[in-house]
């Protein structure tokens, strides 16, 4: 049985063409590609490539400043942060979130709209598997361009289950009987009725939007399409602690808000959603409101 795409690069002695990450004393992170004959440089000196190439993950390299640096492959997260951008990436927290909240399952047939640099794309090839299906959107071409580079960059080729598409979703979109659609674009409610014509039913839509604008229209477009139930919406944040024997605290920098997050579930065919009770605030929704997608509404 053949191993997954990707997979030999993450585990034995690093080899010519893996990505290292080294650590210096200060935590401090570097990330290259090993290549025979070359050499690293830093300011604090250089040491050869070749003196990892066969070494086991986890090793320590010396520069000729006598400098050490611990060795490994980085990890996703590391490397979707380090690698080259075109737009910005989804980051690693919201990526987990959206990998846990939209269940991406082994298999899954996939949709994603704003590829990005291609972060969210690695993240979601790996968890279906080479026996899933993504295809991917993206109105940029430069955009797209930089985004497969950085993705066969990570798997080390061509990824079976991933097809790309230059373009705009709701004029391409011919996938059917997709289990799962992830909308990472600025306006997600022009894509609602192109996205739940191709859902299955159960299916699960998940948008990510930076704004509470965006996220207001976004949820107000899924209760008045119809097609799926009651949107759940929400963001994350981390914060880091500092531990050092007695003097355990929080780190004073987090990572705050990077963007909302919502997901839906798609209804069966010709079902009208139970009435969700909902108390809004006197006034929520003004005198005049004619709904999301009227002049002016929902802005």
């Amino acid at each position: 049985m053949s191993e997954p795409t990707g997979a030999a690069r993450r585990r034995g002695p690093f080899k010519v063409g893996d990505q290292v990450q080294l650590t210096d004393p200060k935590g401090r992170h570097y990330t290259f590609t090993l290549e025979a004959g070359k050499n690293f440089h830093t300011h604090k000196g250089s040491f050869p490539h070749d003196e990892l190439i066969g070494a086991p993950e986890g090793s320590v390299v010396r520069t000729t400043g006598n400098v050490a640096y611990l060795a490994l492959r980085p990890l996703l997260p590391d490397y979707v942060l380090s690698m080259p951008r075109g737009a910005a990436v989804v980051y690693p927290k919201d990526a987990g979130q959206i990998l846990a909240f939209a269940d991406i399952f082994p298999g899954a047939r996939v949709v994603e709209a704003g590829v990005g640099s291609g972060s969210l794309s690695s993240f979601l090839l790996r968890a279906i598997g080479d026996q899933g299906m993504l295809h991917s959107y993206e109105r940029r071409e430069d955009f797209a361009e930089i985004a497969q580079q950085n993705v066969e960059r990570y798997f080390g080729g061509p990824h079976p289950a991933w097809q790309l598409t230059v373009g705009d979703l709701q004029d391409n979109l011919s996938d059917t009987d997709v289990d799962r659609v992830i909308l990472d674009m600025l306006a997600p409610w022009e894509c609602l009725e192109a996205v739940s014509k191709a859902l299955v039913p159960g299916g699960i839509l998940c948008c990510y939007v930076a704004t509470t604008t965006q996220l207001a229209r976004t949820v107000e477009s899924i209760r008045e399409i119809g097609s799926f139930n009651e949107p759940t919406a929400w963001e994350t944040m981390i914060r880091n602690w500092h531990i050092e024997g007695l003097a355990v605290r929080p780190d004073h920098r987090m990572i705050g808000h990077t963007g909302f997050l919502l997901t839906a579930r798609r209804l069966a065919d010709g079902v009208e959603p139970p009435m969700r009770r909902r108390r809004p605030a006197k006034g929520a929704y003004g005198e005049d409101y004619a709904g999301p997608n009227a002049d002016g509404g929902g802005r």
